[in-house]
């Protein structure tokens, strides 16, 4: 079974390596396939409903939006008035992130690539994880969970693959293909059981269904 650091190692192969031009496309305006464009709407309802659950007005707090990918989450939190640390494993989509940020929040945004874990890192009061804890198992995501708790003020709010029967038929398919061949393979996860490995200290937010994206928010509370 592979754990967290090499399941990490194989997420930033493949996307600041291999996927880096389909996320810059995908999280813009350009034109994309059918498919590509309900992932993009359900990415978007899914921004919405993580950024709900924290206050409207964030001066002042600090947030960190750990695995910030081509950085539209970090552009809403720093509109909103927030220090944000945004980080990602990809150190290209990074660089996206930073051109796309507008001037008047770059005071308020501090960039870096690596591991979302990292204790450098510091304190928040909130910490977002839009997607980027979807490859991992139950135990790889409580322990991820409790080192990101542990310097979280108020909540981490984050999102799963949910066990669907949609979602487990492509996971048995993502299978089949050489391990070469394909992008890491997100993990189905229901609700009970990676609830008791956090301790029983998640709550459900709300799910996401939009053609071929369907993710679970969740809210972790230290």
């Amino acid at each position: 079974m592979n754990d967290y650091s090499t399941t990490r190692d194989r997420v930033e192969h493949y996307f600041d390596r291999t996927a880096t031009h389909t996320w810059e496309r995908l999280t813009s305006s350009a034109p994309v396939s059918r498919i590509r464009q309900t992932v993009r709407e359900g990415r978007d309802k899914m921004r919405a409903t993580m950024l709900w659950r924290l206050p409207k007005d964030l001066t002042g707090l600090r947030v960190l939006d750990a695995g910030c990918g081509a950085g539209q989450m970090t552009a809403e939190l720093a509109a909103r008035g927030a220090h944000v640390t945004a980080i990602d494993i990809s150190p290209q989509l990074v660089e996206i992130a930073k051109k796309r940020l507008p001037p008047e929040h770059l005071d308020r945004v501090t960039f870096t690539s690596g591991d979302m874990l990292s204790d450098d890192l510091g304190s928040f009061d909130y910490v977002v994880a839009m997607d980027s804890l979807i490859y991992y198992t139950d135990a790889d995501i409580a322990k991820a969970l409790d080192r990101l708790g542990a310097r979280t003020r108020h909540s981490v709010v984050f999102t799963v693959a949910p066990r669907t029967p949609f979602l487990m038929a492509f996971w048995w398919m993502g299978k089949l293909f050489p391990r070469s061949d394909r992008s890491p393979v997100m993990i189905p996860h229901p609700f009970k059981p990676l609830n008791e490995a956090t301790g029983g200290r998640l709550v459900k937010i709300g799910r996401i269904s939009r053609g071929f994206y369907i993710s679970e928010c969740l809210e972790f509370r230290p």
